[in-house]
Parts: C-alpha cells; structure tokens; sequence
C-alpha cells in the first residue's frame, strides 16, 4: 500500500519527501526535476511503541511502516500527454491514495508556472486533468458495456447504468471519490478500472514558517474548497520541517518546535494521517527479541492479521490470544495481564482492532 505526492511543479513535493523518507529527491528551483518517481519507506510515529520499550525491554523495535512515492509535477494538458504527463498519470494510478500538496506561501524567489498565487486554482487545474483522464477510461470501458448490454445482459445493464452516472458527473468536474455510489457499486464496477479520483486524497498546505501553527487566507480558501469533499486538510511549513530535519539531536529538534510553537514535527502527523488514508491500522507482537508493529487493513479477521507474519499462520490459523493495549499498559506485563483475567482467547472471526496485542496459535 502506497502514497503518492502530487501537486504543480515548484509547490514543496520533493522537499516534502526528503522530510518523509531518508533517500534523498532532488529538490530544485524548476519543474521536471523528478523525472522517476522517488520511493521511500517511511516510519509510521507511534508513541506506544516507546511505552511497550520501557514495559518489556526487548532487544529491537520494529516500527510500522507506510510506502510515499514523490511523482513529479503534473502541469496543465496531462491528460493530453503534456509536460510529462502520460508517465506521471501511470504513476498515479499506481498508489492508494494521493497526498496533493498546494502552495500557500509567497516568495519571489520561487517560480510558480501560472505566476501568481492560487491553491484553490492549483488544485483545481489537478483535479481537472485527472478527471479529464478518468473520463476518458470511463467511455472507453462504456464503449464495451454497451455492446454487451444490447443482449440484455443483467450485469451490463447495471454496469452501464453506474458508469453513465459517473460519465456525467465527471462532465460536470466532480470527482469519482465524491459521486454517490453504493460500496457494491465501486466494488464490481469502479474499482476494477482504477479511476485516479477514485482514490482517497489528503490536502497539505504547504505554508511559510509564520503560518504553520494557525495557517493563513490561503489556507482558509482551499478548506472552504475542500469541505464538500470529505478529506482532510493538514498545514505543514515544509522548508521548516526540512530544517529541523537537518538537525542532529532529538533536543535540538524539539526547541525549534516549541520556537515556532509547534509540539511535534508536522510530518509525523502527515505519516499518520496517510496511514488512516490508506485504510491501515496497527497491531502488536511483544516478547523479549523483539517488540514489532504490524500493519494491518482496517477491519481485517484474525486469521489474516496472523498471515502479515507469515502465510502459515494464517493457513494453519487455530486461535488468538489478545490483550488490549490499555491493559498491558496498566497491569504492566502479560502474566499480570493474565492473572486479572484480560487476556481474551479470539478465533477466526474477531476482527482486529488497532493497538491489539495478539499472540497467535497456529498449526500446519
């Protein structure tokens, strides 16, 4: 499961993914700068990790982990296969989700290709060009339905119904992830054809240093934009966070926060926050080698919880014994755990909430 940035050329993307990852974007005062979608595997922060150090004393901690991809900047006529704009599509349509970063600062020592200052328009010309590639999938695939639903075939009829409403919602610019369908509907008919608005988005304003705490007028025009689209809007200053990574020292980093009156580095919410996009949730092993965050889909059963460890675990699936994180946070260790009667002995249809601590019994 992965992320991809997206935004205009010249609007803080590959800043963004230096901050992200530890491999190293290009980052330069032109478009077209990432030619290759840069990858990074990025840390999931997750306080209760340190907690679960302090309690067991493992020898390692594996944190979880969430894939970004830094896609180069889209420009206007992509669609048509301008700039760049059949490869960035193609690497669209490879993530899960899309973290669209808009420019909410001024300075004129950064060039922006429309020469003025306007998220809402930015993200407008975005929207525009992946909907206009999203049209064009749409009829190709209505051009097939159709043949098949003069035989009066059930199954295209219904397929012919929703993709005509999609047609004609993406005429009228409204993206495929704001169009009311049912969860069967997107299932059988949209998810298959992969549509670029289909997939859930994260807004970040990207915002000079005086503006990271409470934003600015720009901020306040893209909210105003978004809010009928339920995504969330996160404001991240990125040039600072790209400073402060640039500091050596866990307390060095933590007084420039609190200069700025920040409490913790934004992109640590970022990261958390395309976790939650990408429908992700955590759960955790704990013993003396290792304490280990496993990542999980949102909803997930048992069995397929235990199979992200290994695929026999998951074949040869017997039960699971769980303990809440809360409880072992406050009893402290798993034999108190069990003396207090909170360790619960789940089989193959609990599903698995985030922050459970599973112990799996298994046998192939």
């Amino acid at each position: 499961m992965k992320a991809g940035i997206v935004g205009l050329p010249n609007v803080g993307k590959s800043t963004l993914f230096n901050c992200l990852s530890n491999a190293k974007a290009q980052s330069a005062n032109f478009p077209f700068c990432t030619i290759e979608p840069n990858i990074g595997v990025v840390n999931v922060p997750d306080s209760r990790l340190e907690t679960l150090e302090k309690l067991v004393n493992p020898q390692r901690v594996v944190p979880a982990t969430v894939e970004i991809v830094d896609i180069a900047g889209l420009v206007k006529g992509a669609s048509k296969g301008e700039g760049l704009g059949n490869k960035f599509l193609a690497n669209i349509r490879e993530t899960d989700a899309v973290i669209h970063v808009l420019r909410c600062f001024d300075n004129d020592n950064i060039v922006h290709v429309d020469a003025s200052i306007d998220p809402v328009r930015d993200k407008e010309t975005i929207d525009m060009e992946l909907q206009l590639k999203d049209l064009e999938t749409v009829e190709k695939r209505l051009d097939r339905v159709k043949k098949a639903s003069r035989t009066g075939d059930k199954a295209a009829l219904k397929e012919l119904e929703v993709l005509s409403k999609v047609q004609e919602q993406l005429l009228a610019s409204v993206s495929v992830r704001a169009i009311e369908l049912t969860e069967k509907e997107r299932e059988e008919f949209i998810a298959p054809i992969q549509l670029l608005t289909d997939k859930p988005v994260l807004y970040v304003c990207n915002v000079d240093e005086a503006s990271a705490v409470k934003g600015n007028s720009y901020v306040d025009q893209v909210m105003e934009a978004v809010k009928g689209e339920n995504a969330e809007v996160l404001v991240l200053a990125v040039a600072t966070e790209a400073d402060i990574m640039e500091l050596d020292s866990y307390e060095e980093r933590q007084m420039f926060l609190e200069d700025i009156g920040l409490e913790e580095p934004g992109v640590s919410k970022l990261i958390r926050s395309a976790y939650k996009l990408l429908n992700l949730q955590t759960y955790f092993t704990a013993g003396e080698k290792e304490v280990r965050a496993w990542t999980i889909h949102i909803g997930d059963s048992a069995p397929k919880a235990a199979g992200v460890i290994h695929t026999d675990f998951e074949k040869g699936f017997i039960r699971a014994e769980v303990i809440k994180y809360d409880d072992f946070v406050h009893f402290g260790s798993e034999l108190k755990v069990k003396e207090a009667g909170k360790l619960s002995v789940e089989g193959k249809e609990y599903i698995v909430e985030d922050g459970d601590m599973m112990n799996f019994r298994f046998n192939v």
